[in-house]
């Protein structure tokens, strides 16, 4: 189990790339994660959702996404509330402090699912949550050290040396933690090292000293390991407000309840791209060729959130400048007439809100979520076009109608253009990680494709960032701690 000192220390991409180091041997490997929190999720072979980097890491492992992969799923719809998710089916949602008296019986749902793993694997490779020093939630915990004692999994602690104080971060987690769950903690890796590596022996050695547990590696900085899908929000502001330096411009609100916001990764690469990330209290770009709209958790918050920006205004100048609109998902709500909430799916029932305004159609908030990975084509070109839906609410109106935007397996329609065709909406995710619908977006804007494919980029990057990892970790005593 891959533990971290704190939150966004490097435990997914390590265990991404571990998954990769060891299946290159040969071994079944399979990742885990009890619990995850994150609004980016992905949808699995057997129909459910997970957490994306979990869904990473099986690609690693060279395996389908399975729904025991992340059997706990916590997905953020306020500050102090999430929709919790377990084996990839929404069971309600929960207060912060009402979640606590869930772990318990979450534990047994945890277990289960590691038990299936295990039984079709050579190797699980866990992933904590957080910081394995949060005593203070130690009462039934199902993320960190209380899953490893319920599952009796050696741990290897990380920490970030890029954020500074790494060493008191690590030797601060042993003073902390509990006796009996300090013994669970075989070694410690320290991550994203800049610089001569010589310089921190020192600083290895005394780790090891005032902890007592053994030096797996010195990771360097792998810079390539930006380019892979960001688990949260955290990895999003990472990259920066601008990304690529082409002549194009595509514009993206950043709204507090954003999801699935790796749909825009692949347009990152793209040499004749510049993705500008448009942040509360900045104008949408006036430069920008297309807004992209992404997905959301809470889709009238967001709505709500956006207005109160001013880019409704913005959007509209946009569109009567000649710009396009894209929105995916929540943001394909977020354009229509109206958005209706009768049930309370996102709030108060019976709540009502008024929309952007872009497409003549009305979405309805209902409790059955779709969740499933689909093929088809653009309708005006027909463009073919893969990804998934993971949304509730049906839209429905005279644009949908009219002017769908694909047309899906068994002759499903999905989306809607508007009649002068610069506004479009889609409920499919991961449009531009398919090659095809990215080339047909690039030449609609004018814009230099690179001309590579983005799945095998993908794999490129984490086959480098295995042989990064081989080269820096002690994998085979990591293997030999695993067989204890």
């Amino acid at each position: 189990m891959v533990q971290g000192t704190g939150s966004n220390v490097g435990k997914s991409l390590l265990v991404a790339g571990l998954c990769r180091v060891f299946a290159r041997r040969g071994l079944k490997v399979r990742p885990f994660k009890p619990q995850n929190m994150s609004n980016n999720a992905a949808v699995t072979a057997d129909d459910g959702e997970i957490g994306r980097a979990q869904a990473l890491q099986a690609r690693a492992a060279g395996v389908p996404p399975s729904v025991h992969m992340n059997p706990v799923l916590l997905k953020p719809q306020s500050e102090i509330g999430s929709q919790v998710v377990v084996q990839g089916r929404v069971v309600g949602t929960a207060r912060a402090r009402e979640y606590q008296s869930w772990k318990p019986r979450l534990l047994e749902a945890v277990l289960e699912s590691f038990g299936k793993l295990a039984g079709e694997a050579d190797l699980v490779l866990i992933e904590g949550a957080g910081s394995a020093s949060e005593v203070n939630l130690r009462a039934g915990d199902i993320a960190n050290m209380g899953f490893a004692r319920a599952a009796n999994v050696p741990v290897v602690l990380v920490g970030d040396i890029d954020r500074g104080g790494v060493i008191a971060s690590l030797v601060g987690t042993k003073a902390v933690l509990d006796e009996a769950d300090a013994a669970m903690i075989e070694g410690f890796i320290v991550n994203r090292f800049r610089g001569d590596p010589t310089l921190f022996d020192q600083g290895m050695r005394i780790i090891a000293e005032r902890t007592g547990w053994a030096a797996m590696g010195l990771v360097p900085h792998f810079a390539d390991a930006a380019r892979l899908p960001a688990e949260d929000g955290l990895g999003l502001r990472r990259a920066g407000s601008r990304h690529g330096k082409g002549s194009v411009v595509i514009a993206v609100p950043v709204t507090p309840w954003i999801s699935n916001f790796d749909d825009f990764d692949p347009l990152r690469e793209e040499p004749g791209i510049e993705v500008a990330l448009v942040e509360p209290g900045e104008p949408l770009p006036a430069d920008a060729a297309l807004v992209l709209l992404p997905g959301s958790k809470t889709t009238i918050d967001d709505l709500l959130f956006f207005r109160a920006q001013g880019w409704d205004i913005d959007l509209k100048a946009h569109v009567r400048r000649g710009g396009q609109v894209l929105g995916l998902c929540g943001g394909y709500q977020m354009l229509g007439r109206r958005i209706d909430d009768p049930f309370g799916i996102e709030g108060e029932a019976g709540r009502s809100v008024e929309g952007l305004g872009l497409l003549d159609v009305t979405t309805t908030l209902t409790a059955r979520k779709r969740l499933e990975a689909v093929t088809g084509m653009t309708v005006s070109d027909e463009a073919p076009l893969s990804g998934y839906e993971m949304h509730i609410g049906e839209t429905s109106g005279p644009d949908a109608s009219a002017r769908p935007f694909a047309r899906l397996e068994a002759d499903r329609l999905d989306g809607a253009v508007s009649a002068d065709g610069r506004v479009a909406g889609t409920y499919v995710h991961g449009l531009f990680a398919d090659d095809r619908q990215r080339k047909r977006w690039l030449d609609r804007l004018g814009a230099e494709s690179g001309g590579f494919a983005y799945e095998a980029l993908v794999d490129d990057i984490l086959d480098r960032f295995a042989d990064h990892l081989e080269a820096h970790l002690d994998c085979d005593r990591l293997l030999a701690i695993s067989a204890r």
